[in-house]
């Protein structure tokens, strides 16, 4: 059999065996792996696939909607064919299952009662003999792989091609969610996940594996048989998503050894303690050119921040209870996918540019977000932030002359004096609603409204005073005085 598969028709030409056909003739091509006797009702979770099952008929039903449902969850269990024994237990058999057994192609065969089912097994194995030192080679090259893990640094799609040309299975992987698992490698069709892990491996053409890892499966590994080659059974495959485990957890620790690179960068970056050239250099490993953006975001974990932002080159610091994130522009539609974020970006500038004043404009954009419950503001988006100068220093002295003494006795005072001034400007100086949204009386408003008009040394009424009292407050939202 070095080059031909055994088939249930190869079985018909043993003489010792004596068999003949039933029902299913267009199924005598099918392939052979193993002969298993059993009179379970239903044997498939204990199967493999490609095996001829031999019954004496204690399992098979006596009614004829019986007898078809056992046949057919044989056939999807991926049997090759059924051995009834003539005479002993067997039940009259339906015209149901026959028709079955014709539409599926699922052959039907009848053993003699003077031919033991020890015998058809014998006949198999000894046929299977050489399938299964190609099998056993196939193993130990499967173990080989892990001397190309450390020795060859291969990549893991070529990894994953070496492990199917071996194998003779075309191998997919992919998240319990049917997302993609590791870099380059096809992600199977969701159909065939199963249900649980505890579920049988066995699909048609193939197997269906979980991917072992700490705390529960990874992911699930399907193989199926390619055309024309010969497959090396569950065993490999069972170690080829061993393999793939091991892939993974290399993966996931450059992963976060680049996440932790990535924090202390951007903590430097936001520092200014790193040069130009230097900046550039680091950000090119992480895959950060061209245009870059930083955002702030808030209302939101770590663990939902990385899994969002894992398709796309990125840094990431947490800092309290803002995030900081620094990549392309294309981030901000990835982060605002998330439930209830309110996030702030910066305008877009060159790798290696100092971050002040991109930090100052994600923190207004984000104060903004947070203001109008929206998940992404970027900064321009309103145009008084246009009217603002970049230069930090500026902003302070403008919040200074214009604010200083109003947020010197919200300090002390613990008041709300400045809040309760932003809230009534933004509601167009509408008094009951600005007084509604701080859940306050509107006398006690207009008071305050006094008492900030006195302290900041401005004329409410006036125009000029107005424009220049809500530039004063973009600037301290845009420093991170402002809640």
């Amino acid at each position: 059999m070095a080059d031909h598969k055994l088939t249930v028709g190869d079985l018909l030409s043993f003489p010792a065996l004596q068999l003949t056909v039933k029902a299913g003739h267009a199924g005598l091509g099918r392939s052979v792996s193993w002969a298993h006797a059993s009179e379970l009702a239903d044997p498939t979770p204990w199967l493999l696939g490609a095996e001829v099952i031999m019954t004496a008929g204690l399992a098979v039903p006596r009614d004829a909607a019986g007898q078809r449902a056992y046949l057919e969850r044989l056939d999807d269990a991926g049997v090759s064919a059924l051995a009834l024994s003539a005479q002993l237990h067997m039940p009259p058999l339906h015209e149901a299952f026959f028709e079955a057994a014709e539409e599926r192609g699922f052959p039907v065969l009848e053993v003699p009662l003077a031919v033991p089912f020890i015998a058809v097994a014998q006949e198999i194995a000894a046929a299977e003999q050489e399938d299964t030192r190609h099998r056993l080679g196939a193993q130990l090259q499967v173990f080989g792989a892990l001397r190309w893990l450390v020795a060859e640094d291969l990549d893991t799609p070529t990894l994953l091609r070496r492990l199917e040309d071996l194998s003779g299975y075309d191998v997919y992987l992919c998240t319990p969610q049917g997302r993609p698992l590791l870099p380059g490698v096809r992600v199977p069709d969701p159909a065939v996940l199963p249900a649980s892990v505890d579920a049988p491996p066995t699909i048609p053409g193939g197997f269906v594996l979980p991917v072992p890892a700490p705390g529960g499966p990874a992911g699930f590994l399907v193989a199926y048989e390619r055309q024309g080659a010969q497959p090396a059974g569950l065993a490999v495959a069972q170690h080829i998503a061993t393999v793939a485990a091991l892939r993974l957890a290399m993966v996931r620790n450059e992963r976060e050894t680049l996440r932790r690179e990535g924090a202390e960068t951007l903590a430097e970056l936001l520092q200014e303690v790193l040069d130009p050239e230097a900046a550039r250099r680091r950000l090119a490993r992480h895959a950060i050119e061209g245009d870059t953006v930083l955002l702030v975001v808030r209302h939101t974990t770590d663990e939902a921040l990385v899994c969002c932002l894992e398709d796309h080159p990125h840094l990431l610091l947490a800092r309290g209870e803002d995030h900081y994130v620094l990549g392309s522009p294309e981030l901000a539609a990835a982060v605002g996918e998330l439930s209830g974020v309110a996030a702030g970006m910066s305008r877009p500038f060159l790798p290696g540019d100092a971050l002040r004043v991109a930090q100052r404009e994600a923190l207004w954009a984000v104060s903004k977000a947070v203001e109008s419950g929206r998940p992404v503001v970027r900064y321009g988006d309103d145009s008084t932030g246009r009217w603002l100068p970049d230069d930090p220093a500026v902003l302070t002295a403008l919040v200074e002359h214009v604010l200083g003494d109003v947020l010197r006795y919200d300090a002390s005072h613990d008041s709300q004096l400045l809040v309760s001034a932003r809230t009534w400007m933004e509601r167009d100086r509408r008094t009951e609603t600005a007084a509604a949204a701080l859940h306050i009386h509107p006398n006690t408003l207009a008071y305050r409204l006094r008492r900030f008009g006195t302290l900041a040394d401005r004329d409410l009424t006036s125009t000029g005073a107005l424009a220049e009292v809500w530039l004063a407050i973009q600037a301290a939202g845009a420093l991170g005085l402002t809640d």
